[in-house]
C-alpha cells in the first residue's frame, strides 16, 4: 500500500491509500477520482492518464518505456520534464508519499 497525493488543476488535492500490485491511474479511476480519465484501461496507449511528478517527490519511480515516452508526445496537454502516464506507474511501498499533479485536461 502506498499513500499517493493527487493534486488537481484547481489546488485541490486526493489522497488515497492505494495497493501494491496496481498502477497510480487504477487506484484514481477506482476512487472517482476527477482528471484520470484512462481511456485505453492502462495499456499506455492514449495518454489520458497524463501526470506531472511533484518536483519534491523522491520516491523511485520505474524507468519510462519508449512507448510511454512516444505518447506523452500526443497528450492533450504538452508534455513537460517531469510527464509521465500514471497507468505506466507501478504502485509497490517503495512510492509511499508520491505526489502527482493533473494537466487542466486529458482530451
Amino acid at each position: 500500500m502506498a499513500n499517493i497525493t493527487y493534486i488537481h488543476p484547481d489546488g485541490t488535492t486526493t489522497v488515497l491509500d492505494v495497493s501494491a500490485g496496481t498502477s497510480v491511474m487504477r487506484g484514481a479511476v477506482l476512487n472517482g477520482v476527477n482528471g484520470i480519465v484512462a481511456e485505453c484501461g492502462g495499456s499506455g496507449q492514449c495518454g489520458t492518464c497524463h501526470v506531472f511528478i511533484d518536483d519534491d517527490t523522491e520516491v523511485p519511480l520505474s524507468a519510462m518505456h519508449d512507448a510511454e515516452d512516444e505518447v506523452l508526445y500526443c497528450t492533450a496537454v504538452p508534455r513537460r520534464y517531469n510527464s509521465r502516464l500514471s497507468c505506466q506507474l507501478p504502485v509497490s511501498d517503495a512510492i509511499d508519499g508520491l505526489v502527482v499533479h493533473m494537466p487542466e485536461t486529458q482530451l
